[in-house]
């Protein structure tokens, strides 16, 4: 079974090597800056004793004062899990890094979460609908989709 790392550990960590991601333990999971999360996710992925190479998923909540995103990685060599969350406060223009260029597994999350909650991937390659049809208007997992 795979052992999921205390939040508040991790939070530390990252908070003393990027103080910009502003990282801090919330519900067992680790809440950054949505600007910081490409570069927190790089150093997960690449540092050797934490060696993330694995991403479970990604999703996307709506709890209309702002989005949440999810992710879920794991460690197969430790055998470890971590959740990273972040959060956009704008509705208009809902935008985050892309972690593509890390996980090849993240261009079909992206996208299905692009495409029913309207947050774009920045840097990603293929931004574009999934599920819906092009033209379709809206994103139908917002909680203000008619």
């Amino acid at each position: 079974m795979t052992v999921l790392l205390s939040a508040n550990e991790i939070a530390k960590e990252i908070a003393q090597r990027f103080p910009k991601a502003q990282a801090q333990a919330s519900d067992g999971a680790v809440l950054l800056q949505g600007e910081a999360l490409f570069e927190v996710a790089e150093f997960l992925k690449n540092s050797p004793e934490l060696d993330f190479n694995y991403l479970n998923y990604i999703t996307a909540v709506d709890y209309f004062d702002y989005f949440e995103l999810v992710y879920q990685l794991t460690s197969l060599s430790h055998n470890h899990s971590v959740v990273l969350k972040t959060r956009c406060h704008s509705r208009n223009n809902p935008v985050v890094p892309s972690v593509v260029r890390l996980w090849r597994g993240a261009d079909l999350q992206e996208r299905e979460v692009y495409d029913l909650m309207g947050i774009r991937f920045d840097g990603h390659p293929n931004m574009k609908r999934i599920v819906l049809w092009d033209g379709f208007q809206g994103h139908p997992l917002r909680k203000d989709y008619p």
